[in-house]
């Protein structure tokens, strides 16, 4: 169990297009085992830093790709992106869905490629759509899956948010990432991480 701090700038370009950067922390302050004693420690996992371009294709949809540099254990690991989004708009709630690639470089590791797929709803708390000073809900499940020098893996990850909408460039998102992978073998592993986002557009 712990912590996923992260800070997400928005810019939008012209033509449509979109910057995001976003710089996530990753703390863990207990692990065990189930059913029995569970240490706490805090220890500093990593960093993430990420740029994605997005480029709007269509009335709701939308390509783009990426660049993440992670800080692990004294190293650098570099993500390349690739990902498309589609978001529908129905009475009281907003529908995504996202299909996207990613392949993990470092030095004198074995290169990781992923395949996954989210399907995302935001619901308003208060009338039919999000405004200024108004709460929402927030679900994302989401499936990924992963090579890794000819080892497989499926993780599934169930993420419920509460969000809070200062103004229209300004919100607060926080909840819990529940994550589960390794199941298809006899070690299956359960992580929770609490998670504190914030979004600032441009």
């Amino acid at each position: 169990m712990g912590v996923l701090p992260a800070v997400n700038l928005n810019k939008s370009l012209e033509n449509d297009w979109k910057i995001n950067l976003k710089i996530e922390s990753r703390q863990l302050l207990k692990e065990g085992v189930f059913s029995e004693n569970s240490e706490t420690n805090y220890e500093y996992i990593l960093t993430d830093i990420a740029l994605v371009a997005a480029k709007k294709v269509g009335l709701n949809n939308a390509l783009a790709g990426g660049y993440l540099l992670r800080f692990r254990n004294d190293q650098f690991f570099h993500r390349a992106i690739q990902q498309f989004t589609l978001t529908r708009r129905y009475a009281g709630l907003r529908l995504a869905q996202r299909f996207s690639a990613d392949q993990t470089f470092a030095k004198d590791e074995a290169t990781t490629f992923r395949l996954r797929y989210r399907l995302g709803v935001e619901i308003p708390l208060n009338g039919q759509s999000v405004d200024p000073q108004e709460f929402y809900l927030k679900i994302n499940n989401e499936y990924l899956g992963s090579l890794e020098d000819e080892e497989t893996d499926l993780e599934i990850r169930f993420v419920p948010l509460l969000g809070y909408e200062f103004t229209d460039n300004n919100k607060l998102e926080a909840g819990l990432d529940y994550r589960l992978d390794s199941f298809i073998g006899d070690d299956s592993r359960q992580r929770f991480w609490g998670i504190v986002s914030w979004y600032v557009s441009f």
